[in-house]
């Protein structure tokens, strides 16, 4: 017997029965962040980091694909000589976050994020040498994902949401942003219900 195809929320791409939307309060950025997302992580319904992320940001917007290189908003985006963009992306010569701010004066910053798994997020790279050519920023952290049902990689590996969180308080630090700790308490609010969901499934 065949199942019924369950509703979804196109909001949060998530079953109605799971939707995670009460939890979101879209927070306002002087940064703008524009999410790569994978194809295999669009169609995923057991996550949903990069919608959560994107719902959870006033100035973000997502691009599903794997190449980019002759996506006309993207380029738009990078072309455009009132922005600086970089992909954050662990890499030898990146801009740790930790140590030196980004950005320059009169000038937007753009961050991209590539939301995937390890292996997609190298294929994305390669295939958009667009994305690969910006200068790549990081940061060092010392938290322990809360992904507890997805097994991850490494043991410092985030997911999207997580690794959003860490730039915001960043930015914060640097004065790039000025959001009041108490929004970014409850970032993760909607992460932590569907992870909190899931595990109650098992």
């Amino acid at each position: 017997m065949k199942k019924a195809n369950r509703s979804i929320c196109y909001n949060c791409y998530r079953p109605h029965t799971s939707c995670m939307c009460r939890y979101i309060t879209p927070i306002e950025t002087n940064t703008r962040f524009v999410i790569l997302m994978h194809p295999k992580e669009f169609k995923k319904t057991k996550n949903g980091t990069g919608h959560f992320t994107n719902l959870s940001l006033k100035n973000c917007e997502i691009h599903v694909g794997i190449d980019f290189t002759k996506h006309a908003a993207i380029n738009h985006i990078i072309n455009d000589p009132s922005n600086v963009c970089y992909t954050l992306y662990p890499h030898e010569r990146s801009i740790n976050l930790n140590e030196e701010p980004i950005g320059k004066e009169k000038r937007n910053t753009i961050i991209f994020l590539i939301d995937s798994t390890w292996p997609c997020s190298r294929a994305i790279l390669t295939a958009s040498p667009n994305i690969n050519a910006l200068q790549k920023v990081s940061f060092t952290h010392t938290e322990v994902s809360k992904f507890t049902f997805k097994e991850q990689p490494k043991e410092y590996c985030l997911s999207t949401m997580e690794s959003t969180l860490c730039v915001l308080k960043l930015l914060n630090t640097h004065h790039m942003e000025k959001i009041e700790s108490k929004k970014l308490d409850h970032f993760l609010l909607p992460f932590e219900k569907m992870v909190e969901y899931q595990l109650s499934c098992n």
